[in-house]
């Protein structure tokens, strides 16, 4: 079946979003063009205001509307903790369970040399930086437990330790070569709890 062109076009456009195959992306659309004008400008309006009013904190590199995120700038936050997440999404599933009261670090991902993610593309020498601020105790090192996350874990480690400072994981409760992001609230809550020093 020929599918007319702006059909077509948003279909292909939302195909490419995550976890949305093509059937999936032309019910979308379909929904999109059977709504009214005031529901999909207020869609279009959202997503252009997701890409022009976010931006990255200047000092942990969670998502923020400000230069410094509202983490980094509540006085009520436990600067002594660090929490080292790969994404901003894994701040979203932490924050969720109400248990975790320290910062941040966004690495903005993992070591993975087939994908080309090496020490330099990561927020490292950054966490390094704050790390040595003396006000920090403890690391927590909270990264998916696959095979990136946990080669991830073993270079902070061997990165942080000299800095003398309480290197903390979430405990293997997690599953392995899980997500962090797709864990529920519960879960995720107890391994902040019971983090296990490294």
């Amino acid at each position: 079946m020929n599918i007319i062109e702006p059909l077509q076009i948003a279909i292909e456009e939302l195909s490419k979003l995550p976890t949305i195959g093509r059937k999936t992306a032309q019910r979308l659309a379909l929904y999109i063009l059977k709504s009214d004008k005031d529901s999909v400008a207020n869609l279009i309006k959202a997503v252009t205001d997701l890409k022009e009013k976010i931006k990255f904190c200047s000092v942990c590199f969670n998502l923020s509307v400000d230069d410094t995120c509202e983490v980094c700038k509540s006085p009520k936050r436990d600067k002594s903790i660090i929490c080292v997440v790969e994404e901003a999404s894994d701040v979203i599933a932490i924050e969720s369970t109400n248990e975790y009261k320290g910062l941040y670090h966004v690495l903005g991902g993992v070591l993975s040399p087939l994908s080309g993610k090496g020490v330099e593309s990561l927020k490292i020498a950054e966490l390094v930086l704050r790390v040595n601020e003396p006000d920090v105790k403890e690391i927590v090192l909270a990264l998916n437990p696959d095979t990136e996350g946990e080669t991830t874990s073993l270079y902070l480690t061997r990165r942080l330790k000299p800095l003398n400072k309480r290197i903390t994981r979430l405990p293997t409760g997690l599953p392995l070569g899980g997500d962090l992001e797709f864990t529920d609230h519960a879960t995720v809550g107890r391994a902040i709890l019971n983090r296990i020093e490294l």
